[in-house]
């Protein structure tokens, strides 16, 4: 578990090294409300997609990719809520269209978003489900017990009670000083982690590229309702139809459906006590591609 804290100047690498960057053009949004953050009474765009039938199938917190935004992955907000589920997303400030984006500068963003994500929590105030993608996808695991290093000035756990369930796309791979495989071994919700066999960090290559996304999954304990899902061909935005929709295409929409399918499934099974009903999703374990699907 690592327990040192990341200077600003590790984290701008991190970021320049991991393929987290994403621009989109067109007009900018406006969020549905702001909320108040931890530091010193931040005001934090907030994002609402309401779920069909009032969100009765619960509410998912979700964290966007670094530089990215929460409108830039509009097949999973509408594939979601046409599910019921309500989303709300926070724009973190290390995104390109934060209006105070030049005030943050390295761990300040890292510091905020687990801001962010503990302001949304205390906003919904009932359990939940924490999804991300990429650099959000660690902001979505700490939620779920993850021990990513602890930077300066965040106090009290990284596990949110309320939390019940994470859904990770491309979650970094280990990157010193800020997360390690032992980091990620301290997960102790049910989670679902999905990468695709062309979702490569940079400086990496081949089969453990793509598998390094996989470092949560491999290092949780056995038990607990923890999937993996690996897509044959998918990249790590998809073809640009999420998170970054300048990146080379074409855009990869069976296979984000596939990877959605895989998502609600996952969030919406039952669980009965000790004993979870997990027989959809499990029906589609498989070894083989186009998506293959373990568990433990």
């Amino acid at each position: 578990m690592m327990t040192n804290t990341v200077s600003r100047r590790t984290l701008l690498g991190l970021i320049a090294a991991t393929p987290f960057a994403a621009r989109a053009a067109g007009v900018t949004p406006q969020p549905v409300q702001t909320i108040l953050g931890d530091g010193a009474g931040r005001e934090i765009p907030l994002y609402i997609w309401r779920g069909l039938h009032g969100g009765r199938a619960g509410t998912i917190a979700f964290s966007h990719g670094a530089l990215s935004a929460p409108w830039k992955y509009p097949a999973m907000m509408t594939r979601w809520t046409a599910a019921g589920f309500d989303v709300m997303a926070p724009l973190h400030v290390d995104s390109t269209d934060h209006p105070h984006r030049t005030d943050y500068k390295g761990m300040a963003g890292w510091v905020a978003r687990i801001e962010d994500m503990r302001a949304v929590s205390r906003h919904i105030g009932r359990p939940y489900i924490a999804v991300g993608h990429s650099f959000g996808a660690l902001s979505a695991l700490v939620l779920g017990g993850v021990s990513a290093a602890r930077p300066e000035g965040i106090t009290g756990p990284f596990r949110d009670p309320l939390a019940m369930r994470v859904v990770a796309f491309s979650p970094p791979q280990p990157i010193a000083p800020l997360i390690d495989a032992a980091g990620y071994a301290t997960l102790e919700t049910p989670a679902l982690i999905l990468t695709g066999t062309r979702d490569i960090p940079p400086g990496m290559s081949g089969d453990a590229g793509w598998h390094a996304h996989l470092t949560a999954y491999d290092a949780a304990a056995p038990g607990g309702h923890r999937y993996a899902a690996v897509l044959d061909g998918v990249d790590h935005y998809y073809g640009g139809a999420i998170c970054d929709f300048t990146k080379p295409g074409p855009p990869q929409p069976e296979a984000l459906g596939q990877a959605l399918d895989l998502s609600l499934l996952f969030m919406t099974a039952r669980q009965h006590r000790d004993r979870a009903d997990f027989r959809r999703l499990d029906a589609r374990l498989s070894e083989n591609g186009p998506v293959r699907l373990r568990s433990k």
